[in-house]
C-alpha cells in the first residue's frame, strides 16, 4: 500500500461539479492497494501517517503530527501510484490490487483513520475526480506499507 500525504491549509474533492468531499488544514492522502495488500497493510499504514511529525511546532520545527494539531484528512484512491514506467514510455497498472479488492482496503484504511482524525473525508472510489488544495509548504511524504516492515538500518558514522 502506497500513499502519498500533502500538508495542506484545505482541500477538496468534486465530481460532476458537486464537492463530496472537504477539509480543512491537515492532509490530503493519495492512497494506492497493491497486489497482496492486507488489512495489516492499512493498520501499518494509518497508525504511521496519524502520528507522522510533519507539522511545525511553536518554534517552527516540524514536531507535531496531524492528531496533534487536531488536523483532518481527506483520502483519494489512486491506483496509479502502482505505475511500472520500466518499460517503454506507457506505465503498466499490473501492480495494483483488483478493484473489489483495492476498495475494500481503501475502505478499511478509512474505517482505521476515522477515529484518529477530527475528520476524514473521501474520494468516490474508481470515480473520475477533480481535487483541489492550498498545499503548506510545500510539504509531500512518499509512505510504503511494505518499507514500514523492514527493520531501521544502522547509521554508518
Amino acid at each position: 500500500m502506497i500513499a502519498v500525504l500533502q500538508r495542506v491549509y484545505e482541500a477538496s474533492v468534486k465530481i460532476e461539479g458537486e464537492t463530496v468531499g472537504e477539509i480543512a488544514e491537515g492532509l490530503l492522502i493519495y492512497l494506492g492497494v497493491a497486489e497482496g495488500d492486507t488489512r495489516e497493510d492499512a493498520e501499518r499504514l494509518a497508525a504511521k501517517i496519524a502520528a507522522c511529525r510533519i507539522f511545525c511546532d511553536a518554534q517552527d520545527k516540524m514536531n507535531l503530527s496531524v492528531r496533534d494539531i487536531g488536523g483532518e484528512a481527506l483520502v483519494i484512491s489512486n491506483f496509479t501510484l502502482l505505475a511500472d514506467y520500466h518499460h517503454g514510455n506507457r506505465p503498466s497498472f499490473f501492480g495494483s490490487a483488483a478493484p473489489a479488492e483495492a476498495e475494500a482496503l481503501y475502505k478499511y484504511f478509512v474505517s482505521l483513520l476515522t477515529p484518529m482524525l477530527k475528520k476524514v473525508a473521501c474520494g468516490v472510489f474508481g470515480a473520475d475526480m477533480k481535487v483541489g488544495s492550498v498545499v503548506n509548504g510545500p510539504v509531500n511524504i512518499v509512505m510504503d506499507s511494505r518499507v514500514l516492515l523492514r527493520p531501521r538500518k544502522e547509521r554508518v558514522q
